[in-house]
Order: C-alpha cells, then sequence, then structure tokens
C-alpha cells in the first residue's frame, strides 16, 4: 500500500537521489547498444543485473512484491511490466521500452527509455516521439504552487489531438528511499486540481502513450500489462525534484542539465 504521507526531502536525501539517478540514466545508455534485432529480452536483463551489481548497486524491481526479473522490458503492445523472457527475441520494426530502478545507498533512481529495433513503421515512430515531448511537457509545468492536475493536463493536451490515449491505470509516483510513495501523479487530468507542488518534493512521471485505446488488460502472469486493443504503447520516464526555482531532473546522466 503506497503512503499517503508525501515526503520533503532534506538537501542530502536530494544528494543521494542524485547519485541514484545518474546510475540509472548511465543503464539505460551502457543497455542501449544491445537493442537490436535477435537480442532476447532476457539478455537485456542480465547484463543490467550483471552491470548493476558491478556498480555497488542493487536492482529495486527484483523481487519487488514477487516481481521475477532485474529490469521491465515492453515490447510493441506492452504498456509497461513486461518481464524479461529468453524466448522473447527482438525483430526489425520493434519498440521496446526498457524501466529501470537501481538502488544507491537505499535510494532509488527510476526511469525509462522507448527504444527503436532497427528502423521503426512511420506511425511506431509518430507514438514514440510523441510520447518523449508528452514528458517533456509534463515536466515543464514542474514549479511550486503549480498542481498535480497541471502535469496531467499537458500531457493529455499534447497527446489527444494527435490521435493516440493516455493510460489511466498506471501513474507517475513519489520515490525515494521507497520504492512507490504519494503522490500520485496521472498523466491526464485538470489544470488547477490537485495537490500543490512543493520545494523537496521527488517524483516521477512517466507518460504511457497508446497508439489506439486507452484501456489496459494484465495477463496471467499477474504483472504485464497489454493495451486492450493490441496497438502499439510507448513511455518515457524520469525521476524529479521540485526546486525553489522549478524543476530538477534527477536521472540524467552526470554532468547533463
Amino acid at each position: 500500500m503506497k503512503s499517503e504521507t508525501i515526503v520533503i526531502l532534506s538537501n542530502r536525501e536530494l544528494d543521494k537521489m542524485r547519485k541514484a539517478g545518474h546510475l540509472a540514466a548511465e543503464l539505460l545508455h551502457h543497455l542501449e547498444p544491445m537493442v537490436k534485432p535477435g537480442v532476447s529480452t532476457l539478455a537485456l536483463n542480465d547484463e543490467a543485473e550483471r552491470w548493476t551489481q558491478a556498480h555497488g548497486a542493487k536492482s529495486a524491481p527484483l523481487g519487488y512484491k514477487g516481481y521475477p526479473k532485474s529490469i521491465c522490458t515492453s515490447v510493441n503492445e506492452v504498456i509497461c511490466h513486461g518481464i524479461p523472457n529468453a524466448k522473447q527475441i527482438l525483430k526489425e520494426g520493434d519498440i521496446i521500452n526498457i524501466d529501470v530502478t537501481p538502488i544507491v545507498d537505499g535510494y532509488h533512481g527510476d526511469t525509462s527509455k522507448t527504444f527503436f529495433v532497427g528502423t521503426p513503421s512511420p506511425k511506431a515512430k509518430k507514438l514514440v516521439e510523441v510520447t518523449e515531448e508528452c514528458l517533456r511537457r509534463g515536466i515543464a509545468e514542474v514549479k511550486p504552487g503549480a498542481r498535480i492536475g497541471d502535469i496531467g493536463a499537458a500531457i493529455q493536451e499534447y497527446a489527444e489531438p494527435q490521435g493516440f490515449s493516455v493510460v489511466r491505470d498506471f501513474v507517475g509516483h513519489g520515490v525515494s528511499n521507497v520504492f512507490h510513495t504519494a503522490p500520485e501523479i496521472p498523466h491526464y487530468g485538470t489544470r488547477g486540481k490537485g495537490k500543490r507542488l512543493r520545494p523537496g518534493m521527488v517524483f516521477t512521471i512517466e507518460p504511457m502513450i497508446n497508439e489506439g485505446t486507452w484501456e489496459v488488460e494484465v495477463l496471467g502472469d499477474g504483472w504485464t500489462a497489454v493495451t486492450r486493443d493490441r496497438k502499439l504503447s510507448a513511455q518515457f520516464e524520469h525521476t524529479l525534484a521540485v526546486t525553489e526555482n522549478g524543476v530538477e531532473i534527477l536521472t540524467l546522466p552526470e554532468g547533463e542539465t
């Protein structure tokens, strides 16, 4: 059960979150060259686990509420929580979201990105580009005094006129030394609604944008969420801190702003 209390992180805690976030960004960067036809999603998982351990960190997803792997690999119609599998081989034209959360000194760096496998179809390319822009527009709303609803509204206002839909069933979340906590950050909503943002709040924005319906079906493994109509889905995610002046993206490679 998520805690209802929104925690305001101290400067010391924010520094720990930066270290975890940098490592998460570096892990995604490390995996990117492996994303090509013929590679299994299990191979991506196993390299992520090896790399994470080599950097003195732990994989938060591994064993979380029984989740069996170290990362999530969500291919094509999978919205989120796809479980890496030796039999799932990437093919030319696939899209894959890789979601990583290393724990560094007790704090979580949570980020994800959708990659192209080879050359995407025009519809896949547009969906992924729109989803990444949705994340940017959501982040641009983050500043002290803004409302949580402003974030979702900005995403919805961009995605829907492009002909795409916004997933309702999964949302962004507070994150710190706890993997998922308050506040919840919907990727749809109404401007001026929801809790006010305050400096020291840390949470993810992770829009999941679908080619067709926003409706979700969870498969029999209890984890893999797919589009009800089996059309494509894409996602991008960053962990963010509300600052005195605006927003800091915590899941960028060291030195990037």
